[in-house]
Protein backbone atom coordinates (compact mmCIF):
# COMPACT_ATOMS: atom_id res chain seq x y z
CA UNK A 1 0.00 0.00 0.00
CA UNK A 2 1.45 3.35 -1.02
CA UNK A 3 -0.96 5.61 0.90
CA UNK A 4 -1.66 5.42 4.64
CA UNK A 5 -4.69 7.42 5.82
CA UNK A 6 -4.48 8.94 9.31
CA UNK A 7 -6.84 10.60 11.78
CA UNK A 8 -4.53 12.73 14.01
CA UNK A 9 -5.64 12.75 17.65
CA UNK A 10 -5.14 16.51 17.99
CA UNK A 11 -7.23 17.40 14.92
CA UNK A 12 -11.04 17.30 14.72
CA UNK A 13 -12.14 13.96 13.28
CA UNK A 14 -14.78 13.97 10.56
CA UNK A 15 -16.57 10.90 9.29
CA UNK A 16 -16.36 11.59 5.55
CA UNK A 17 -12.57 11.69 5.13
CA UNK A 18 -9.20 11.45 6.86
CA UNK A 19 -7.22 14.59 7.67
CA UNK A 20 -3.83 13.21 6.57
CA UNK A 21 -2.45 10.88 3.90
CA UNK A 22 1.12 9.64 4.09
CA UNK A 23 2.28 8.55 0.65
CA UNK A 24 5.34 6.47 -0.13
CA UNK A 25 5.91 5.54 -3.73
CA UNK A 26 7.88 6.32 -6.80
CA UNK A 27 5.23 7.82 -9.10
CA UNK A 28 2.88 10.70 -8.44
CA UNK A 29 -0.17 10.79 -10.69
CA UNK A 30 -2.17 14.00 -11.18
CA UNK A 31 -5.62 13.47 -12.63
CA UNK A 32 -7.59 16.08 -14.50
CA UNK A 33 -10.89 16.96 -12.92
CA UNK A 34 -13.34 14.19 -13.66
CA UNK A 35 -16.97 14.95 -14.38
CA UNK A 36 -19.87 12.55 -14.81
CA UNK A 37 -19.54 11.71 -18.46
CA UNK A 38 -19.48 8.28 -19.96
CA UNK A 39 -16.94 7.09 -22.55
CA UNK A 40 -18.90 8.82 -25.33
CA UNK A 41 -18.94 12.13 -23.43
CA UNK A 42 -22.60 11.94 -22.46
CA UNK A 43 -23.62 13.45 -19.14
CA UNK A 44 -24.58 10.80 -16.56
CA UNK A 45 -26.99 11.78 -13.78
CA UNK A 46 -28.43 15.12 -14.91
CA UNK A 47 -29.76 16.98 -11.83
CA UNK A 48 -28.50 14.18 -9.52
CA UNK A 49 -25.49 15.01 -7.34
CA UNK A 50 -25.19 11.43 -6.03
CA UNK A 51 -25.20 9.90 -9.52
CA UNK A 52 -22.66 12.45 -10.74
CA UNK A 53 -20.36 11.91 -7.74
CA UNK A 54 -20.53 8.15 -8.26
CA UNK A 55 -19.60 8.48 -11.93
CA UNK A 56 -16.75 10.90 -11.15
CA UNK A 57 -15.17 8.30 -8.87
CA UNK A 58 -15.73 5.51 -11.38
CA UNK A 59 -13.95 7.69 -13.96
CA UNK A 60 -11.12 8.30 -11.49
CA UNK A 61 -10.79 4.54 -11.01
CA UNK A 62 -10.66 4.01 -14.79
CA UNK A 63 -8.02 6.73 -15.18
CA UNK A 64 -5.89 5.20 -12.43
CA UNK A 65 -6.29 1.74 -13.93
CA UNK A 66 -4.88 3.08 -17.20
CA UNK A 67 -1.58 3.85 -15.41
CA UNK A 68 -1.46 0.76 -13.18
CA UNK A 69 -3.12 2.30 -10.12
CA UNK A 70 -6.27 1.84 -8.09
CA UNK A 71 -8.44 4.15 -5.97
CA UNK A 72 -6.50 2.85 -2.94
CA UNK A 73 -3.55 4.87 -4.31
CA UNK A 74 -5.41 8.18 -3.98
CA UNK A 75 -3.64 10.63 -1.68
CA UNK A 76 -5.82 13.76 -2.05
CA UNK A 77 -8.97 14.83 -3.84
CA UNK A 78 -10.53 18.21 -4.52
CA UNK A 79 -14.29 18.25 -4.97
CA UNK A 80 -16.21 20.99 -6.77
CA UNK A 81 -19.99 21.09 -6.36
CA UNK A 82 -22.28 23.65 -7.98
CA UNK A 83 -24.09 25.64 -5.28
CA UNK A 84 -22.77 23.41 -2.51
CA UNK A 85 -24.97 23.18 0.58
CA UNK A 86 -25.58 20.57 3.29
CA UNK A 87 -28.09 18.58 1.21
CA UNK A 88 -25.74 18.44 -1.79
CA UNK A 89 -22.84 17.45 0.47
CA UNK A 90 -24.91 14.53 1.80
CA UNK A 91 -25.82 13.51 -1.74
CA UNK A 92 -22.18 13.71 -2.77
CA UNK A 93 -21.19 11.37 0.07
CA UNK A 94 -23.97 8.96 -0.93
CA UNK A 95 -22.67 8.81 -4.50
CA UNK A 96 -19.07 8.46 -3.38
CA UNK A 97 -20.03 5.57 -1.10
CA UNK A 98 -21.89 3.84 -3.95
CA UNK A 99 -18.72 4.11 -6.05
CA UNK A 100 -16.65 2.79 -3.12
CA UNK A 101 -18.94 -0.23 -2.84
CA UNK A 102 -18.72 -0.90 -6.57
CA UNK A 103 -14.93 -0.56 -6.52
CA UNK A 104 -14.44 -2.46 -3.26
CA UNK A 105 -12.36 0.29 -1.62
CA UNK A 106 -12.73 3.02 1.00
CA UNK A 107 -12.83 6.49 -0.51
CA UNK A 108 -11.95 8.65 2.50
CA UNK A 109 -8.77 10.34 1.37
CA UNK A 110 -8.07 13.88 2.57
CA UNK A 111 -10.28 16.18 0.57
CA UNK A 112 -11.18 19.79 0.03
CA UNK A 113 -14.71 20.63 -1.03
CA UNK A 114 -15.39 23.86 -2.90
CA UNK A 115 -18.75 25.33 -3.81
CA UNK A 116 -18.78 26.90 -7.27
CA UNK A 117 -21.34 28.77 -9.33
CA UNK A 118 -20.86 26.61 -12.43
CA UNK A 119 -18.65 24.00 -14.05
CA UNK A 120 -17.38 23.79 -17.64
CA UNK A 121 -20.62 22.61 -19.25
CA UNK A 122 -24.33 23.00 -18.48
CA UNK A 123 -25.73 20.19 -16.34
CA UNK A 124 -22.49 19.27 -14.61
CA UNK A 125 -22.94 19.53 -10.85
CA UNK A 126 -19.81 17.73 -9.62
CA UNK A 127 -16.15 17.60 -10.60
CA UNK A 128 -13.43 15.75 -8.70
CA UNK A 129 -9.71 16.08 -9.30
CA UNK A 130 -7.20 13.85 -7.60
CA UNK A 131 -3.59 13.07 -6.82
CA UNK A 132 -2.43 9.48 -6.40
CA UNK A 133 0.90 7.92 -5.46
CA UNK A 134 1.84 4.60 -7.04
CA UNK A 135 4.67 2.23 -6.17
Amino acid sequence: MTVQLVHPEQVHRVDVHHQVAVAEGSRTVYLAGQVSWDVEGTLVGRDDVAAQAERCYLNIAAALDAVGGTPADLAKVTVYVVELDEAKAEQFVLGRERAAATLGVALQQPSTWIGVTALAAPGYLVEVDAVAVLP
